[in-house]
């Protein structure tokens, strides 16, 4: 039988980027290029105009002197997004995995809203989920410093994700205890009229929201939710001190210096500079491209 080399494409999606493929990915999915810079920046330019000519829409009194030129427009930037969207599968060597990726499925939604509005006008709305997308402003204007504190802070969140869901569960538990206990002490009469009900009224209580929407008549419940109200002052003060005190732990270990340089197979951003291999797959990287090399 013969043997295929290693590196030979077994499927078209595993070719190699070359050619246009690859100037195309370098501008689309890169912004430490000068092209790539000016690509994201112009996209979110068009963003920003998009999402004000959506709000200016719903404003009836400008709505009704300028709703044609607000609907070509909002067609030109459909267009816009979807070719953009389709170079972006053309562009990687998985499509798919482009497609259910974050950016991905965000950048789907960015155009979905103005086809559906076609059969459900309600949806039209929906257009300013465009909104999403400016999170790529983090790869544009990517100053070290700001990019670090955003590492180092999704870093911390991550590493604190254990210690918050325990937290969580033990106030869940709590609220559900001193909710049951008001629905048992208040009652329907003072409009604790279920469980539920109550364990509502405990959450806005323990948060320190406090609607006013149900609040407790008899002297015990009154007593309970004083006492549930200074609970809620360090309940919001523990995920603070964790977060805090993981942020705090990383001080002393420096994070790579942040770019934008992306895996041209599992799409994981912020490759190290120096790297030749994907840090998420181990796939081989594309060489790396400073600011200013075009």
């Amino acid at each position: 039988m013969l043997k295929l080399p290693r590196d030979f494409p077994r499927h078209p999606e595993d070719k190699p980027l070359a050619g246009w493929r690859l100037r195309w990915y370098t501008v689309i999915f890169e912004a430490d290029t000068r092209a790539g810079r000016l690509f994201d920046k112009t996209l979110i330019a068009i963003i920003l105009v998009s999402i004000a000519v959506v709000m200016a829409d719903s404003v009836q009194a400008i709505n009704r002197v300028y709703g044609g030129a607000f609907q070509a427009m909002e067609w030109l930037f459909t267009a816009l997004f979807t070719a953009e969207y389709i170079a972006r599968l053309l562009s990687v060597r998985r499509p798919l995995r482009y497609a259910i990726s974050f950016f991905g499925i965000i950048d789907l939604i960015a155009v979905l809203p103005t086809y559906l509005a076609l059969f459900f006008p309600e949806l039209h709305a929906l257009i300013d989920v465009r909104v999403l997308r400016l999170l790529r402003v983090f790869r544009v204007f990517k100053l070290a410093a700001y990019v670090q504190e955003y590492q180092t802070l999704g870093h911390a969140l991550s590493a604190s994700g254990r210690k918050i869901l325990v937290f969580l569960t033990a106030v869940i538990m709590v609220v559900l205890v001193l909710g049951t206990v008001m629905y048992v002490v208040e009652g329907r009469e003072n409009g604790f009229t279920s469980i539920p009900t109550s364990v509502y009224w405990a959450i806005s209580t323990v948060t320190t929201v406090g609607y006013g929407d149900i609040t407790p008549k008899t002297d015990l419940g009154r007593f309970i939710s004083s006492f549930m109200m200074l609970l809620g002052w360090g309940i919001l003060a523990v995920p603070t001190g964790i977060v805090t005190a993981e942020m705090s732990a990383m001080r002393h270990g420096r994070l790579p210096e942040p770019t934008t340089r992306t895996c041209p197979e599992c799409l994981v951003e912020g490759q190290a500079a120096y790297a030749n291999f994907c840090f998420d797959c181990g796939a081989k990287l594309l060489p790396y491209q400073r600011d200013g090399a075009g």
